[in-house]
């Protein structure tokens, strides 16, 4: 009889390093390249870390670099080509205006921070987005791990979930481990929470295969396990062993299945988020972080307007507002919104006046970001620009500052050393303070 698990991987016998190439794994459909990693050594200790206010990050990062004149830090009397082709609305906090196409999170200025006054000095968008993932400015002698690598590493799983997603996929080069091993690199979706048939690759068993057959194969490993083990010591095997262990979990674990099932999301929940690439990604980045995730990267939309700033804006930023919006009140809603840090970054600002083709231009002198929950102030606005937007005014903010105190809030201590290649010790950040002033005060 033709066996109704495909590609059945004991069907080739020899040895038990060409056992592991063929793949047991592979065979079940199961290639979870990075995350599943994440418990393969079984020496790995993760270090301890204390007890944060936030217990987990949502990182909205929007890639190309947004104006901050037509968002977080408009100039609403600046002359016309500075001022851009946009109004200013006003918000809950009194005095504050953000940029007209913020409407939704002008209504909710009171629930978080914005910081007005960041800057880097780093105008290429390969070093602006490597600061903005790792804390760090880039080195040719080192490759920095991202936050969502440093807390994998520093914390671990729960609940048999990848405790780094990025989604939809990973969304650049510097999002990955660094110098930390690729086992605390972030597990990717593979496909985009828009589409209407969203499926997580890898999370079901393949046709035709039922729990019997699942659970008969699994026992058939550890036959095969067995014997082998006896014929070689060594720590890639250990290690393989490992890996299939935790594949096994996150398979057959309906509660770590459930947490990528957006099906399960009310219509009316979805139409509050958006029906597109913005909307559906925070939603199932809420979904990730309520089942036990601990970092999830998103990123949505281009923002590099060198040219037609105007339609772009307009295109692209009220579908990015409604959706964090809807998520920072449905983490209100579910009680989440303490306990959860929702930050929005980008690669750096524009420049402060409007360019020949009606865009902006690179400019890491001046740029905001927002926080909201996970311990930071509401309704607080840190620092400012000048009256043209091109440089900071007042409480100038730093990468290693901000990164400092995102990891503060999780409960780990940024100038802990990691070993680098060769035994190097390298802090998790270097040179950073935890920024208390953005910090709600401890009750």
């Amino acid at each position: 009889m033709k066996p109704t698990c495909p590609g059945n991987p004991l069907d080739r016998y020899a040895s038990r390093r060409e056992f592991l190439h063929v793949g047991l794994v592979g065979g079940l459909g199961l290639t979870l390249p990075q995350f599943l990693r994440q418990q393969a050594r079984g020496d790995q200790k993760f270090y301890e870390t204390r007890e944060g206010v936030a217990k987990g990050i949502i990182h909205i990062f929007l890639p190309g670099g947004l104006a901050h004149q037509e968002s977080f830090d408009p100039k609403p009397y600046a002359p016309a080509e500075y001022r851009g082709p946009f109004g200013a609305i006003d918000t809950k906090i009194p005095g504050i205006q953000f940029g007209e196409k913020l409407k939704e999170l002008a209504t909710l200025a009171d629930k978080m921070t914005v910081i007005r006054s960041m800057s880097h000095g780093e105008a290429a968008h390969e070093r602006g987005t490597h600061n903005m993932f790792t804390g760090y400015r880039p080195s040719p002698a080192l490759e920095y791990p991202s936050y969502g690598s440093v807390i994998s590493h520093e914390m671990g799983p729960k609940n048999n979930l990848p405790p780094y997603v990025c989604v939809p996929s990973v969304p650049n080069e510097f999002a990955g481990s660094g110098y930390l091993s690729s086992a605390f690199g972030p597990f990717a979706l593979g496909s985009d929470p828009a589409q209407g048939n969203f499926q997580v690759r890898d999370l079901n068993l393949p046709g035709g295969c039922d729990e019997f057959r699942f659970n008969r194969r699994r026992s058939l490993l550890e036959t095969v396990d067995a014997h082998f083990r006896g014929l070689e010591k060594s720590d890639v095997i250990d290690a393989m062993d490992a890996f299939y262990q935790h594949a096994y979990k996150l398979i057959s674990s309906e509660k770590a299945r459930e947490a990528f099932n957006l099906k399960a999301e009310p219509d009316a929940l979805k139409e509050e988020y958006g029906r597109n690439d913005a909307g559906q990604r925070m939603l199932l980045a809420r979904r990730l972080i309520e089942a036990g995730t601990r970092f999830v990267s998103l990123t949505v939309g281009g923002w590099d307007h060198h040219d037609n700033i105007k339609g772009n804006i307009e295109n692209q930023l009220p579908k990015v507002d409604k959706a964090i919006a809807a998520l920072i009140r449905d983490l209100e809603r579910r009680g989440m919104l303490e306990s959860t840090l929702v930050m929005v970054t980008t690669e750096f600002g524009r420049t402060p006046k409007i360019n020949q083709t009606g865009g902006r231009d690179h400019w890491p002198n001046v740029f905001s970001v927002m926080m909201a929950g996970g311990g930071f102030k509401q309704g607080y606005v840190h620092g400012s620009s000048d009256a043209l937007g091109g440089g900071v005014d007042t409480d100038g903010i730093t990468v290693e500052d901000l990164s400092t105190t995102i990891y503060n809030q999780i409960g780990i201590t940024a100038d802990k050393e990691l070993m680098a290649p060769g035994g190097r010790p390298i802090e998790i950040v270097a040179d950073g303070h935890v920024l208390e002033a953005l910090l709600a005060k401890k009750a």
